[in-house]
């Protein structure tokens, strides 16, 4: 039976980590990498039997590859703090990984919710997943470098979808969703800024609507109802607010920096604020 290895990649998530981890334990051994942690998530990994990874990663990719460079199994099954593995489909991973003479990657299904509902349509645009890969040989997988969601790439041979899905807790809420819109174009921005790849008004305007239409219509967010609606426009946002960010990333780094040499200090006079010395 080949040694099957879990990965999960941390900054902060104590609230959830344990959950996660349990939910690993069929695994041979279990890898945690802890960025940056200034909580107590690398005393659970450690307290439940995991081997700690810790450091600082400035993107995800070099956080995926110090974890799977740790990992001592022939096989890796890789989560987010955020997800979790059923026992049906502990049983598919294990039961996949001992016939796998061929196939070196497999894609997994993903069961997403918000808050308590399940969502399984109209996920898309960078903004959300139904389907990843998780599922593969030591030395297959690789990452890009961008700071969210990084591009991967598989050096081996695809063996095709599982039939049981991962659980992934993807917002608390609508709150939550719009907190993770900003934080994931910003991140989105701060690449586009830095490679120079900003593209014009129109072009964000075209590909936010090919966005929504493929959320909604394509992967049928339609049948989600509000919630569909919502995931389709928030895709079609991305692609706008991101490169809207990086050019006022880019128009900031242009500035000279305030009270330089030569530049003009601003002073406000509070009594025609209405305050009174």
């Amino acid at each position: 039976m080949p040694v099957l290895s879990g990965l999960v990649c941390v900054h902060n998530e104590e609230a959830r980590l344990a959950e996660c981890l349990t939910r690993l334990a069929f695994c041979d051994e279990i890898v945690v990498v802890a960025d940056r942690c200034s909580d107590r998530s690398e005393a659970i990994a450690r307290n439940m039997g995991a081997r700690v990874v810790s450091g600082i990663f400035p993107v995800e990719g070099l956080r995926k590859e110090a974890g799977v460079a740790a990992c001592r199994g022939e096989w890796i099954v890789e989560l987010d703090a955020d997800e979790a593995v059923t026992p049906a489909l502990a049983q598919e991973i294990r039961e996949t990984v001992a016939r796998s003479d061929a196939a070196d990657w497999y894609q997994v299904p993903v069961d997403n919710f918000v808050g308590a509902q399940l969502v399984r349509h109209g996920w898309g645009g960078s903004f959300g997943a139904s389907s990843v890969a998780r599922l593969f040989r030591k030395g297959v997988k690789s990452w890009k470098s961008e700071r969210v969601h990084p591009g991967t790439t598989f050096a081996g041979v695809y063996g095709g979808r599982l039939n049981n899905a991962i659980l992934h807790k993807v917002d608390d809420d609508i709150a939550d969703m719009v907190q993770r819109l900003n934080r994931y174009t910003a991140l989105r921005g701060q690449d586009l800024a830095e490679s120079g790849k900003i593209k014009s008004l129109w072009d964000d305007l075209f590909r936010g609507v090919r966005r929504f239409y493929k959320c909604y219509v394509s992967r049928k967010g339609y049948r989600e109802g509000d919630m569909g609606f919502l995931i389709a426009i928030m895709a079609g946002l991305y692609p706008l607010l991101s490169n809207l960010k990086a050019r006022e990333i880019r128009t900031l780094s242009m500035q000279p920096t305030l009270h330089a040499a030569g530049s003009a200090v601003i002073s406000f006079d509070d009594t025609r604020l209405g305050h009174s010395a």
